[in-house]
């Protein structure tokens, strides 16, 4: 059970989703242990996964969104369509402890590693919200984690946060593209096929945008911790570099590629899509700074210096620099409501 005696946020802005049940929800100021007991990873958690080849999943669409990981030389395809439905993930790949986690309340895909002061952790998930985001548990102290923030609000870790990964939110059809020999989720150790099932191909979220929009949350969120800056339900990029956070509006940021800095380190936004396909890198190579430009009709980018070609994965595939991938940076995609929460102030890109 979680130490309630530690925190950073008040008990009550935690709140238990009940399923339908009378009350909508239950702060965790009031909770039971019963409750609680019961309630935890009612949306399961996936502990074992099994992957397949790109045509695991018959129902998979090449407009479906999938999350993109890449390590150990290879890469990893979660679809959205899955984590909407378990919204958790842990493994282990490339010896990398990883947890990659989906909010579908925030729209917000994003991969931390589970190690926390040299202890991998196992994570679960509380049916719990916070400002109407996932609030995840970890099985070694039962501390409280909610996902945008990656911070743990309740419990013995209270104020620690897990450390960020480079990943992607993208089209199938652009993922695959660039990652042909990519696996993808297609199971767990028990039920190897089980993500086949027809079920996974139902969107859940459909018209979720607009309400958020509207500032009609599912769940309770704090007035005073919304960001005018931007509508609520804007979909935004949150990019990691030198120490500092920057986001960006992919609503706003369609067939283009954005240069631009954050902590005073250059990066570069490459998007083919917006919301639906948008990565960020370092725009250095061989230690030299290099500018890009989106490619009318030919969905690729040039930089400026060489006029070598480059993919949306960041890597060139003509020119003088061939061959070569540029550094992936550490990002989050979500709501900006949910941004503007776990970040207050946080600087944003004005197209």
């Amino acid at each position: 059970m979680v130490d309630l005696s530690k925190r950073t946020v008040s008990l009550d802005d935690i709140v238990f989703d009940t399923f339908g049940g009378s009350p909508r929800y239950v702060p965790l100021s009031i909770a039971d242990d019963e409750l609680i007991v019961r309630l935890m990873d009612a949306i399961e958690p996936i502990l074992q996964p099994v992957y397949g080849d790109v045509d695991a999943l018959p129902w998979l669409k090449d407009e479906h969104l999938v999350m993109g990981y890449l390590a150990g030389g290879g890469a990893y395809a979660y679809p959205v369509n899955i984590l909407n439905f378990h919204e958790i993930v842990n493994d282990d790949i490339g010896g990398q402890p990883l947890l990659v986690t989906y909010c579908p309340l925030c729209f917000s895909g994003i991969v931390f590693d589970r190690v926390v002061d040299g202890e991998e952790l196992t994570f679960g998930n509380t049916s719990a919200l916070y400002q109407s985001d996932m609030v995840m548990y970890d099985h070694q102290t039962g501390s409280y984690w909610f996902q945008v923030g990656g911070e743990a609000v309740v419990g013995t870790l209270a104020g620690r946060r897990l450390k960020l990964l480079p990943s992607t939110v993208m089209e199938w059809r652009l993922w695959k593209s660039l990652h042909p020999d990519t696996r993808l989720l297609a199971g767990t150790a028990s039920s190897p096929d089980k993500f086949a099932s027809s079920k996974y191909a139902r969107d859940i979220s459909s018209g979720l945008q607009d309400r958020v929009n509207r500032e009609e949350f599912v769940f309770p969120v704090s007035k005073e911790l919304l960001d005018p800056r931007l509508p609520a339900g804007e979909i935004v990029l949150v990019v990691e570099a030198s120490g500092s956070t920057k986001a960006y509006p992919l609503d706003q940021i369609v067939e283009s590629a954005v240069n631009d800095e954050i902590g005073g380190e250059p990066v570069v936004l490459l998007s083919l899509n917006g919301n639906r396909g948008a990565s960020a890198f370092s725009p250095l190579v061989q230690g030299r700074k290099h500018t890009f430009e989106f490619l009318e009709g030919r969905q690729a980018f040039a930089d400026r210096e060489t006029g070598s070609i480059w993919n949306l994965g960041g890597k060139s595939i003509s020119g003088p620099h061939a061959g070569f991938q540029l550094d992936r940076l550490n990002t989050r995609r979500a709501f900006w409501f949910s941004v503007a929460t776990a970040f207050p102030g946080i600087d944003l890109y004005e197209p």
